[in-house]
Formats: C-alpha cells, structure tokens, sequence
C-alpha cells in the first residue's frame, strides 16, 4: 500500500482527496501546515507527496525548495489554482515533478499519483522489527510472530513513529502533537485510547507490553523488545 502525504489547508478540500485516495487503496497523512509537514518528511517515508502551493506559514514552493535542498527525491505533486505558464514553471524549477491546476478531477489526481509512483518505485524503506513485531512502512503491513495484524491508520502511525525512535520517551502531548498533528478536535485522551486498542493487538500474553509506560513521564518502546531497521 503506497504512502501519500497530502499537505493542503482547505480542510473540506482536503477530506474530499483523502477519502477518495484512501478507497483506491492508498494510505494517506494529511496536515494542512508547512511546520507539521517539516516534522512529518523527517520522521517518514513517503512514496508521493501532494503539495498546496499557498499554506499558511509558508509557501509550498518554499517547503518544497526545503525538501530538495535536503536530498530528497520522493516524487511531488503540486496543487494550485495558478494557471500561468510561469508559475507552473516555478513549480517544476523548484522540484515538482508533476503540477495540477484547480479545479480537477479526482480521477486524474490518482492517475497522476500512481504514474508518480510506477516512475519512482517505492520508497526504500526498511522494516521496523520489535520483539515479536515488525513493521513494514512501505507496504502497510504489520506482523506479530509472523502473522498479520489488522491496525487503524492512527494506530500504525503511531507504532511507527515509536518504532522509529525506539530509545525516546514522548509524553501524550508530545504524541499528539507529532503522530495526530493539526488534527485539532484531538486530545491527549485520544493518544491513551489509541495505546490502550494497539496493546490489545500487539502484545503477547506472556510477556511484558511492547510499548512500556514510564508513569508520570511519557511512553516509549520497552528496551527488553527494541529492536531496529533491517534493509
């Protein structure tokens, strides 16, 4: 299941992208900001990203310049309602390998993004393996002793994200503002139901939970399970 990160502020807008994208069998993070999406492109692997050119706290040609200028080259689709030859231009200039003129078809929205990722492959990202679990970020697939685990989209990001960092702590703040980002009607409450369900499905019996709870400081993934990335 290829990953997309949408990065668009009109919050109707972009449900609409993200509801028809995730019933083409894509997975899909969103965030309507360029600081949220900084955060996101360091902590993930992405195989297509769609980029709004206006955000508010900067422009995405100035995210997307931020991008490049790191060395990354996940395919970008630019979104706009700018129709001129120059800016088109100044888009592509800038790094985008693909450019699409508001209003438009989500049909061809999905086209343009699987002729992206065919162009590219996926991303070369390794699995994540913890005790008796392990993550596959590109294809979505998560397995405990071997066998696959169904997980929500928030539960995978937010195993993910504390299979990425396994020698962190993150209070439930910190969890919220980094997996759940712009997500406003969200609150911490939200992270501990969110633990609570991917303990049920993660953790064997026998054994001590895969995600250890430090009371009064945060969470992080239990040290007698870390383990690492395997190519």
């Amino acid at each position: 299941m290829a990953k997309i990160l949408l990065v668009e502020d009109d919050a109707l807008f972009a449900q609409m992208i993200v509801d028809y994208l995730t019933a083409q069998q894509f997975h899909v993070e969103m965030t309507d900001n360029g600081k949220d999406a900084q955060a996101l492109l360091r902590d993930y692997n992405f195989d297509v990203i769609i980029l709004d050119w206006g955000l508010p706290d900067m422009t995405g040609i100035d995210l997307l310049r931020d991008f490049r200028n790191r060395g990354s080259m996940t395919p970008v689709l630019m979104l706009t309602g700018r129709d001129k030859v120059e800016e088109k231009e100044q888009g592509l200039d800038s790094g985008a390998d693909d450019y699409l003129t508001k209003p438009f078809n989500m049909r061809e929205l999905t086209a343009r993004v699987r002729a992206l990722i065919r162009r590219t492959g996926p991303s070369p990202t390794g699995i994540l393996k913890a005790g008796h679990i392990s993550l596959n970020p590109s294809t979505h697939v998560v397995t405990k002793n071997g066998e696959e685990v169904r997980l929500l989209p928030k539960e995978f990001s937010l195993l993910e994200y504390l299979m990425r960092h396994p020698s962190q702590v993150f209070t439930a703040e910190m969890l919220l503002d980094r997996v759940w980002h712009s997500e406003s009607d969200a609150g911490t409450e939200a992270v501990r139901t969110c633990l609570k369900r991917l303990r049920k499905k993660i953790d064997d019996d026998d054994n001590e939970s895969l995600i250890q709870t430090l009371h009064g400081v945060g969470y992080k993934i239990n040290p007698k399970f870390a383990g690492g990335e395997s190519l």
